[in-house]
């Protein structure tokens, strides 16, 4: 479903991702970017999505190369992407926000989105006045909206507490699941990303370091010496 072939995206002088290969293509299992910081997991995703145009290498969506095509058009094909920071409208009720994008999406399944992300009870609330860990799911959701084939998650649990985030991702692997969505999270909470991806690639100094189920990755002893620690 989704295919990066030698990846490389340079920011001037400063090479943010060097040769990186990824094959993701288990419809309903989330799979989980990891690494320290400045490892390029967010850049990875940008390049993915067509908001970041790549140095070298090939992007590649259903065995198409889509390397050049606009972030707009991959939206429209059925490529979707959260970010670091909730895209909500604060001033309108989740209620309202999320009706807009379905009906401009012309998507019919927004029930099953709102039970699957566990948002009933909000749905009368103005979005920019309820919890923040809400309106992760909420971000989440609009995402979701459109049908989606791959959708694509930069750190959705940013400023939830581990507890919030574990019960975010809890929420996540379910709806992969029922939706059969290829999914891709970079995550700095490894005990969520480990409790409930399938699948997991670590990414250190822009490359690609190893890809495994979680069992795999805690005992990888190059994960462990340059991310994980003696703690994994």
């Amino acid at each position: 479903m989704l295919k990066i072939e030698g990846l490389s995206v340079n920011y001037g002088s400063l090479r943010a991702l060097a040769d990186v290969d990824l094959d993701v293509h288990d419809q309903g299992v989330l799979h989980g970017i990891i690494g320290p910081n400045g490892a390029g997991k967010s850049t990875l995703l940008d390049a993915a999505c067509g908001r970041r145009r790549p140095t070298a290498g090939l992007v590649r969506y259903r065995g198409e190369d889509i390397t050049k095509r606009s972030v707009a058009w991959r939206r429209r094909n059925g490529m979707s992407r959260s970010f670091q920071r909730t895209s909500i409208f604060p001033d309108l009720t989740v209620r309202e926000q999320l009706e807009l994008v379905a009906a401009h999406l012309g998507d019919d399944r927004l029930d099953d989105i709102i039970r699957l992300m566990d948002l009933g009870s909000y749905l009368d609330q103005q979005a920019g006045r309820i919890a923040y860990g809400v309106q992760r799911r909420v971000d989440v959701a609009l995402a979701l909206l459109g049908r989606p084939n791959i959708l694509l998650m930069d750190e959705p649990g940013a400023g939830l507490s581990a507890v919030e985030t574990l019960r975010l991702f809890e929420h996540l692997r379910e709806l992969v699941s029922e939706q059969k969505i290829v999914a891709v999270v970079v995550e700095h909470d490894v005990e969520a990303v480990f409790a409930c991806c399938g699948m997991v690639t670590v990414l250190d100094l822009g490359r690609h370091l190893a890809t495994g189920t979680p069992a795999e990755i805690r005992k990888d002893s190059r994960v462990i010496a340059a991310y994980l620690g003696s703690a994994a």
